[in-house]
This record gives C-alpha cells, structure tokens and sequence, in this order.
C-alpha cells in the first residue's frame, strides 16, 4: 500500500453538516459502493452521504476490497495498478483512472487515447511512443519518466509535474501545459506547436529543434533554457 495525498474534490452545493464526504483509492469502487449504499457519486473517487454508517461502509468496502477515509483525512490508500490491469480495464471500456498509482509503470507503443490519469503518479515510468492523445492528465506527477516519442497532441497536462522528463521527439500540439513544471526535461525535437504554456517553469528544460511556432509562453519561465535552433516564430 501506498500512502498519497488526498485530492482535493470540489462540490456545487452538496456540503451541509448532515452530510458525509467519503473518498476510495478508486472511482470504480466510489461508484458500485455508492450504488450499494444510497450515496451520491461524484464521478471521481468521492461519495456524498446524508449520515455515513462506517459499518455499512466497511462491510461494502471489504466486499470489493476497497480502501476508504473521510474527506479532510491527511491521507487516503491506493494500491499500485500494474500495466496489465490498466490496459485490460481500458480496452475493455473504462477510461477513469483518476488518482491511479502507476509509479514506474511500463507501457510502450500502445494506444491509451482520452484516458483519464489526471492527478495519477506516474513517476519513473516509461510511456515510449504511446499515444495519449486527448488525454486528462491535469497534476499527473510524471517525475523522471520517459516519454519519448509520445503522442500527448491536445492532451491536457495542466499542472503537471514534468520534471527530468523524457519528451525528446514527443507530440505535443495544442497540448495545454498551462502551470506544468517542465524542469530540466529534455523537449529535443519535440512539437508543441499551438501549446499553451502560460505560466510554465521551463528552468533548465532543453528545447533545442523545438517547434514553439504559435505557442503560448506568457509568463513561462525559460531561465537556463536551451533553445538553440528552436522554432519560435
């Protein structure tokens, strides 16, 4: 098991001090134990009770060999989602993998396109030539992975920690990289025509032969960024 800061879920109008916010290392599981119970679905890994009955919960929870805390908790339990598995659930239909555990994952040359892993750990993984095309991947920690050669075109990657990572050769087109931390990672020969990178922090980020044509950088910092032959125009 491993211990993961909890996402912070937003709610219109449900908080009022009869209710009950409850999280699952899982959206999968949030939904059938939502169904089970009565519960509200937030259609992430959260559930809205008017009183939660915590045997009720752990009886449900045990049944799918679920994890749960309250909403506030510090932390909340994910266990490690293998390659297998997730390719398995994806081509049979599910593309919700919100929060998923996939640190070091490896999962080359496959197709993996408007999946949903925003928030997901995929630190040290290797994503080689995949496509992720129109993907969610908003605040996916992707610390020293390797995405080289990867599809990411249209790709939501807001708030992404990018870190010392691998994206030489990588489509990034109308990618929106709004907030992304892009330190040190290696762009050589990457696209990112049309990106938004509005308040990006490209320190030490090497984007040599990039094509930048029709980006946007406002307010991206570029402080020891190697931009020699890149396209800017």
């Amino acid at each position: 098991m491993v211990l993961l800061p909890q996402r912070l879920l937003q709610f219109t109008d449900w908080f009022s001090p009869k209710q009950n916010v409850i999280l699952f290392d899982t959206p999968t599981a949030a939904n059938e134990i939502a169904f089970m119970l009565g519960g509200e679905w937030d259609g992430c890994n959260g559930i809205v009770m008017n009183k939660c009955d915590e045997v009720a919960v752990n009886t449900a929870a045990s049944l799918i060999q679920a994890q749960w805390c309250y909403s506030g908790a510090e932390v909340t339990y994910l266990t490690r989602l293998t390659a297998n598995e997730l390719l398995r659930r994806y081509q049979a239909g599910e593309k919700n993998f919100t929060n998923a555990n996939l640190r070091g994952v490896t999962i080359t040359s496959n197709t993996l396109v408007a999946i949903n892993l925003s928030w997901a750990k995929l630190s040290g993984s290797n994503l080689w030539q995949t496509n992720l095309s129109y993907a969610d991947l908003t605040a996916a920690d992707f610390t020293n992975a390797d995405l080289g050669l990867t599809n990411l075109s249209k790709t939501t990657l807001s708030m992404c920690n990018l870190t010392r990572v691998n994206l030489s050769q990588a489509n990034l087109k109308e990618s929106n990289l709004y907030r992304a931390c892009l330190k040190d990672a290696d762009l050589t020969q990457a696209d990112l025509t049309g990106a938004n990178l509005t308040l990006a922090d490209l320190t030490g980020a090497n984007l040599s032969q990039a094509k930048l044509t029709l980006a946007n950088l406002e307010g991206a910092k570029v402080v020891e960024t190697e931009l020699a032959k890149a396209e800017l125009l």
